[in-house]
């Protein structure tokens, strides 16, 4: 992010520019903050050539002609121009002026009410090397984006003032294809049928008229021209989220046992917001700000509530948040859901792909609980204060009676008190039951796998201490067998190591290597299952949700082999359904995963070589399209890859015997 800063102050410093810089991020993620704390203070503070550089920052949010932003630059210029003003910011701290006092001094200024009785100082007000203007919230004018932007090219192209435009410009794009879009929609109808266009049937309707609007009405392009000639350097806000997440838990310190839970189940908070999909840490604040009065209120009245419900409400109140803050669902989605049972009666559901609100459920439920095995997760007392900001006391209690009495929730399993205890603190009167408890536990198969692990290391240790009567070939085949069974529900663990490390007992048993090598094998196992998992959610993004698709096979499949486990039929199946341009974007992609991650995705090379075969196959004898010759580079470009492992003597390609 520094590197970031000092650019744009690079920017700033530059003796003679013509050309302005755009800060471009999505809604939410503190691109103002950014602005606010990290640039504008800076440029304030910064001498150069001995003039004292002043900020002008305006939002063109709501703004509805070229007259107001032409008034609010009068405005700020000459609010920043009254000494006495001035002399009271200093005095005070005072670095900003906040919006309620300019509307204030506006008024006051209109009325004739001023203290400062000096004349307007023209020198200062004719100015313009000195003075960097900053435009934020471009998107969301009601005034044309091009208009917008010709107005702010006669400072930049003719005053040469340093000028900073932060914007969504994905959100830009949208508005700019959507705007009057029924007009549109009429005209490219009515042309299409003088053509005599609308009664071919070389291609679907909708594309005839999407095509004849874009072609008509192509404001991206008149976009693309003017941000051309006036932006000189687009800057991509991407801020480290697990920072200023860091950042926004400060709120809370206040409160010592809700900030010790949130500052213990940070991974939790960054996984869920991740999950969201958006980088709107607007929401994410909104969402925490609801579950301090959750926590408060399951504290005050259950304060024996174990530690897992909590965490499974911390989920599901970020995760209901972004759901319906984030505009991705109507609300009525979770209305009808009155508790716990009917929830998972619709995942379990054989009638779950046959209903819209099914299939939602179903997904909410696969991406935010991904990982996170709990019995009770969905509240409706949460659901109903998120969407309706009323947090309704009965439905409250009773959601809270029936998850004390769902087993498992209402006090900690046994083991976890092994775990996560120190074994010493369990009574003498306990321990009988401690053990008998987790036995019947292991036999189950209801302990995951890599607890099992670290179990059977007190085990083993009470065995030889003689506080347990079980010797150790018995605990051995136990535990492997409880391994066994485990695996079926268990997850993948990724850091062995750091799990291992949290046995809180120093002496270890020896007899481990046996426990520990089934458990890589399993654990290999759970890794193959969580990868498949995570190529059957990838691949299915294609092709109706390519940008769900292009970021997360860019953050989590570059290098692993994802191809090893998806079925090279239903790949093709789903790129052959692909846009033109996606089939050529993902082919280059495969091959700039390949060039840098050679050897990791060493394993997937049987698949890709049968993938190459499958296209070879279908577009062998077809008729020449563009599809068909984009397939065709496609089948070219694995075929390079391919030939890159056989030139590397990998064994990923030897054929198969």
């Amino acid at each position: 992010m520094e590197d970031l800063v000092e650019s744009i102050l690079d920017y700033i410093r530059a003796d003679y520019t013509d050309y302005a810089i755009m800060i471009n991020g999505e809604w939410g993620s503190g691109k103002t903050y950014f602005w606010n704390n990290k640039i504008r203070k800076k440029i304030d503070s910064m001498q150069l050539n001995g003039k004292q550089y002043t900020t002008i920052y305006m939002s063109l949010y709501g703004i509805s002609n070229l007259e107001e932003i032409s008034k609010k630059i009068f405005m700020e210029t000459t609010q920043l121009m009254d000494k006495n003003l001035r002399r009271y910011m200093d005095a005070n701290g005072q670095t900003t002026i906040p919006e309620y006092a300019k509307t204030g001094i506006d008024m006051a200024n209109l009325f004739g009410i001023s203290q400062n009785e000096e004349k307007v100082n023209y020198g200062e007000f004719f100015s313009t090397d000195d003075k960097v203007l900053c435009f934020d919230d471009l998107e969301r004018a009601n005034v044309d984006v091009i208009d917008i932007l010709g107005y702010i090219n006669n400072f930049v192209e003719h005053d040469h003032i340093k000028t900073i435009i932060i914007c969504n410009e994905k959100e830009l794009s949208t508005k700019l294809k959507s705007s009057n879009l029924e007009m549109k929609t009429f005209i490219a109808t009515y042309m299409l049928d003088k053509q005599g266009e609308l009664l071919k049937t070389d291609k679907p309707m909708v594309e005839k008229i999407r095509d004849k609007i874009e072609h008509v009405f192509d404001k991206a392009n008149e976009y693309e021209r003017i941000k051309e000639k006036l932006i000189g350097e687009t800057f991509e806000y991407v801020p480290k989220f697990d920072y200023i997440i860091n950042g926004i838990l400060i709120r809370y310190e206040t409160d010592p046992d809700l900030i010790r839970f949130l500052r213990e189940n940070t991974n939790i908070i960054i996984s869920t917001f991740n999950k969201s999909g958006t980088r709107n840490l607007r929401i994410l604040k909104h969402a925490l700000n609801d579950f301090q009065k959750v926590f408060e209120m399951v504290n005050k009245n259950y304060p024996n509530v174990s530690n897992r419900v909590l965490q499974t409400m911390l989920i599901f109140t970020i995760a209901i948040s972004f759901e319906i803050k984030a505009g991705k669902i109507t609300k009525d989605k979770f209305v009808d859901i009155m508790n716990n049972d009917e929830y998972k009666a619709i995942l379990v559901s054989s009638r779950v792909l046959m209903d819209n609100r099914q299939f939602y459920i179903k997904e909410f439920d696969n991406n935010y609980y991904y990982n996170f095995k709990t019995e009770y997760r969905f509240f409706k007392f949460i659901e109903y204060y998120v969407r309706t900001r009323i947090f309704d006391m009965r439905i409250f209690k009773e959601n809270m009676e029936v998850v004390l009495n769902t087993a498992g929730l209402g006090k900690m399993p046994a083991y976890k008190r092994l775990l996560t205890e120190e074994y010493w603190k369990i009574s003498d009167d306990e321990f009988s039951d401690v053990i008998n408890e987790i036995i019947e536990n292991i036999k189950k198969g209801e302990i995951e796998l890599v607890d099992l692990v670290k179990l059977y290391a007190y085990f083993s240790y009470f065995s030889r201490k003689g506080l347990i009567l079980y010797d150790l070939p018995t605990l051995k085949s136990l535990f492997i067998m409880g391994m066994n069974m485990a695996s079926i529900k268990s997850e993948y663990c990724e850091d062995v190591e750091k799990e291992l490390s949290k046995v809180a007992i120093q002496e270890v048993a020896e007899d481990m290597d046996e426990i520990l090598r089934r458990f890589y094998e399993l654990n290999e196992q759970l890794k193959d299952r969580m990868y498949k998992e995570k190529a059957d959610e990838i691949f299915r993004c294609i092709p109706m949700k390519m940008e769900k698709f292009y970021d997360r096979f860019d953050k989590e499949c570059m290098n692993i082999p994802i191809f090893k486990y998806q079925d090279p039929h239903q790949v093709f199946q789903r790129i052959s359904c692909a846009s033109n341009e996606d089939i050529v974007i993902i082919k280059e992609k495969l091959v700039n995963r390949a060039n840098k991650y050679t050897k990791e995705i060493e394993p997937e090379i049987k698949n890709i070589r049968q993938l190459k075969q499958i296209i070879d196959e279908y577009t062998s004898g077809k008729d020449i399209s563009i599809k068909v010759v984009m397939l065709k580079e496609f089948s070219e470009d694995l075929a390079y890859i391919l030939e890159k492992y056989k030139t590397n003597n990998f064994t990923a390609i030897k054929e198969e015997n």
